[in-house]
């Protein structure tokens, strides 16, 4: 009779962990400790272990980018490059989530490569002009014209491979919630935007899934934006059961999901943050970056 009730229980929790779960089943990710500390981006010269506000060579705009060179790091050879983007400034919801929209206080990219191996790099989105750093979506409304933004970052890939070593052949553009979208929806804005980076990581939105209010948020203009993706990887996560929403929206498109990975954070948090604690998320995306081709 003991194993009777002890197979039922086993069918019970087998059936149950196949069921979609609330959101509120989600937990929340102040229930379980950091385990990794991001370090704080500050003045100075770059070392391996620190992580520093720098201006880009040779442009105008005194507007700066963070990047943190890894432990152990060497002008003797070329480094994988993470770049990440933040997500809109002023959020503060109901989770005790929040985002100031400045690149310096993004999490990804430190959480998934332990401050190893990888050049890590925090971007910011600029305004119309260029002469500063746009906290929401980028460009002026009503257009949120890109072009500022695309060629900062084009200086600043420019600069982390002239001045850090950083390898042009792998590069993984990043990105959460504004940056998640922006990961598509301006990463292949164009062919010579989509040409710079091996593979994606959205994560929290996914560019096409709903329209934003940037002209040509549309699904049919996003679908003609992921046709630049060719055979190159994405890993797209977000909280909760979001990623399904995603899931959805790719089918649509008719997009072939062999280089695609989606998984939900496992959290219910909008918040980059998950990348901080143990997590099956935060194992995957360490063991997908892993599987990204380097030019050792």
């Amino acid at each position: 009779m003991r194993n009777f009730w002890a197979s039922i229980v086993m069918v019970v929790v087998l059936v149950s962990s196949r069921l979609p779960l609330a959101f509120s089943e989600f937990p929340d990710i102040a229930g379980i400790p950091a385990d990794i500390s991001v370090p704080k981006a500050e003045d100075g010269m770059a070392d391996g272990g620190r992580r520093i506000f720098v201006k880009p060579e040779n442009q105008a705009a005194q507007i700066a980018y963070v990047l943190f060179l890894p432990k152990g790091w060497s002008p003797l050879r070329r480094w994988p490059v993470f770049v990440e983007l933040p997500g809109n400034g002023g959020l503060k919801d109901a989770n005790g989530d929040q985002c100031s929209g400045r690149p310096e206080d993004c999490n990804m990219g430190y959480g998934l490569t332990e401050g190893r191996d990888w050049i890590w790099v925090c971007l910011p989105f600029l305004n119309h002009n260029g002469s500063a750093v746009a906290l929401q979506w980028w460009g002026d409304a009503p257009m949120h014209d890109p072009s500022a933004t695309l060629r900062f970052w084009r200086a600043v890939l420019n600069d982390v491979e002239q001045r850090f070593m950083g390898d042009p052949n792998t590069v993984v553009l990043a990105g959460f919630s504004r940056g998640s979208i922006a990961c598509n929806a301006l990463g292949l804005h164009d062919d010579a935007t989509a040409a710079l980076w091996a593979a994606f990581l959205p994560c929290s939105h996914y560019d096409g899934v709903r329209s934003w209010p940037f002209p040509g948020s549309d699904p049919a203009s996003a679908a003609h934006r992921l046709r630049r993706l060719g055979p190159r990887p994405q890993f797209i996560c977000g909280e909760a059961d979001q990623t399904e929403l995603t899931r959805a929206y790719l089918r649509s498109t008719a997009v072939s999901e062999e280089y695609l990975t989606i998984m939900t954070t496992g959290f219910r948090n909008h918040s980059d943050r998950w990348s901080l604690r143990p997590c099956t998320a935060r194992l995957r995306a360490r063991a997908w970056l892993r599987s990204i081709p380097k030019n050792d």
